[in-house]
């Protein structure tokens, strides 16, 4: 005889800034403390659902899978349901889905260590800690910025790319040359299937070999 709940609305599997994350909306009518409980199955187990022990009995209305999945290449999908006192709704799908082909990138976070006659940038990703080991690269641009006062309208004259670096590496830049304002801008870089990147971070734009 317990009321049974309208099941969550809007569930969807998805993938965010190198993460996997199932989302959805409370049902109508929900009261404030509803729960939710999110398993998953892979396509290689169909119903085996697997527990995902940090989103049980949970109160927000999203669970990353990322370091949950038992594999980043087979595709996946997961289930939710609400539940409230004695009272739950019925499971909600969403649809299939693989990190490795799926996964979307966010824009690096350059860090620049400017020296003598060199500068040093490098490139920090927001990953999740069970991604680290795949193959990440980031591609780098370098430009003089224009003469308009805000620097993040830079004309893109002279624009020198790095590609390909490894996500670890340092790319080291001899700046001798280079006189003025100089910006840098990098994206994400993966290849799975095709070729993924991200969009490009925000420039930082640095004074180089300025005398005065």
């Amino acid at each position: 005889g317990h009321v049974q709940l309208v099941p969550p609305q809007n569930v969807t599997l998805l993938s965010k800034d190198f993460a996997m994350i199932l989302t959805w909306a409370p049902g109508q009518g929900y009261p404030p403390d509803v729960t939710y409980t999110v398993r998953y199955e892979s396509q290689d187990r169909l119903d085996k659902w697997l527990k995902v022990p940090h989103c049980k009995n949970i109160p927000r209305s999203f669970c990353n899978l990322t370091c949950a999945l038992s594999s980043l290449y087979v595709k996946v999908r997961a289930r939710v349901k609400a539940v409230w006192g004695r009272s739950q709704s019925l499971w909600v799908k969403s649809q299939f889905k693989d990190y490795y082909s799926d996964v979307e990138l966010a824009p690096p976070v350059l860090t620049l260590s400017i020296r003598e006659n060199s500068i040093h940038v490098s490139a920090s990703f927001p990953l999740p800690a069970c991604v680290e080991n795949l193959t990440w690269k980031y591609d780098l641009n370098l430009w003089e910025a224009g003469s308009e006062d805000k620097v993040i309208l830079c004309s893109v004259s002279q624009q020198k790319k790095y590609e390909g670096y490894f996500r670890k590496d340092t790319v080291t830049i001899n700046t001798t040359a280079l006189r003025g304002n100089y910006c840098f801008s990098a994206r994400a870089l993966y290849e799975s299937i095709t070729l993924k990147h991200s969009e490009f971070s925000q420039p930082v734009c640095v004074l180089l070999n300025h005398k005065g």
